[in-house]
């Protein structure tokens, strides 16, 4: 009986389906098509020589992309400061929801989250630039 019901619901969905859409082409019936024989557009073929043109100056204003090494390991320590506690706390609200110890486990594991955010800190001012991991 289900089966039935399933049916009776999809088939009118097939049946319009099948008249809009074609399987061969993956467009649309009453989309226009371009005819391969026909010209190009004048308009398409100048858009497209004003964005060679637009990205051509822009690349020689702004010379080549330079790898700013002092971001990325400035975002390295932010993911380590932030991340490391947020971990921890949550982690131990886990805790504590499951042992019913109320805040106790999410305070000790929210600070060994900075304890542990500051000892990555330290790692990684230690080491020397260009040698960590994501060094390219």
């Amino acid at each position: 009986m289900a089966g039935s019901s399933a049916g009776m619901f999809l088939a009118p969905v097939a049946l319009a389906l099948r008249g809009a859409f074609t399987w061969e082409s993956g467009m649309a019936e009453d989309e226009p098509r371009r005819d391969p024989e026909l010209p190009e557009d004048a308009r398409l073929t100048s858009l497209e020589e004003r964005l060679k043109a637009a990205q051509q100056t822009e690349a020689n204003r702004s010379g080549p992309v330079k790898r700013d090494d002092n971001y990325r390991l400035g975002m390295r320590v932010l993911g380590e400061l932030v991340g490391a506690p947020f971990g921890g706390a949550l982690i131990g609200w886990l805790l504590d929801r499951w042992l019913g110890t109320a805040p106790l486990l999410m305070l000790a594991l929210l600070f060994l989250g900075f304890v542990v955010g500051i000892r990555n800190v330290i790692r990684i001012s230690k080491t020397p630039p260009g040698s960590g991991p994501g060094a390219g």
